[in-house]
């Protein structure tokens, strides 16, 4: 029997959120709880992380709908679909920075809801398809990142990577302290790791831009280490050199 998609709503008006809860169920979501209060959704998040949380982006109190989405994400990687009636463009881009999956404009209809929310369903799916194996091997937090070591998940900081090098469908990870090889590619630890200082600079080479010590045509240092440089990612590293 599949699970059923477990989804907290946060919206402070309780009749929209209890006539959302009634129609989630209907439609055969599990519905975790309604939490009214950003900080009350962090808790809930953090402590249960439901599938989906359909969020308010105008939330009464000290927290709002964007800023509880914020602390979320740094503990838990959950999609986000916001329930929102401001349409500016201010909110818009501060919102759009937590990388939602969706927004619903209210008012809303059923129809409306029901196909945005089979739509995320469906992204769901085909993310934990491509993610499974870097699930098990990795995971990616604000600060650090958990890896597969000896048959326990060992904590390293970000900024003690200073590159990581694939080798075939294996990666490693070399810190200041030592060498990590997890059973992950290099695409998908490049696809877990982009909101962070990593580019990658060559098909087999990802780089912890702030650990960089020489940056020539071709190749780059990192602690006397020489990497390749390809062109096709130069530019983009050039860029990113640029802003920080």
């Amino acid at each position: 029997m599949e699970q059923k998609t477990r989804i907290l709503i946060v919206e402070d008006d309780m009749i929209i959120a209890a006539n959302i809860s009634v129609q989630l169920s209907n439609l055969g979501y599990e519905v975790m709880g309604i939490e009214t209060r950003g900080e009350e959704a962090i808790l809930h998040a953090t402590a249960n992380c439901p599938d989906i949380i359909l969020l308010d982006i105008n939330l009464r109190g000290n927290v709002n709908g964007i800023e509880a989405a914020e602390q979320i994400q740094k503990f838990k990687r959950i999609p986000i679909i916001y329930l929102t009636a401001n349409s500016d463009e201010a909110t818009f881009a501060k919102a759009k920075a937590t990388r939602p999956h969706a927004f619903i404009s209210k008012p809303f209809n059923s129809l409306n809801l029901q196909r945005t929310i089979a739509l995320v369903v469906d992204q769901i799916k085909d993310n934990d398809m491509d993610t499974l194996e870097v699930s098990d091997n990795l995971e990616v937090l604000s600060d650090r990142i958990f890896v597969r070591h000896n048959g326990k998940m060992v904590k390293l900081l970000l900024d003690e990577i200073l590159y990581i090098e694939a080798d075939r469908n294996y990666s490693n990870i070399v810190t200041s302290n030592g060498n990590y090889l997890v059973s992950t590619t290099l695409k998908l630890v490049q696809n877990e790791m982009k909101n962070h200082s990593f580019l990658r600079v060559h098909r087999s080479y990802m780089v912890n831009i702030s650990k960089l010590d020489v940056v020539a045509d071709n190749h780059l240092e990192i602690n006397r280490k020489v990497i390749p440089l390809s062109k096709s990612f130069k530019e983009h590293l050039l860029k990113h050199l640029h802003t920080i």
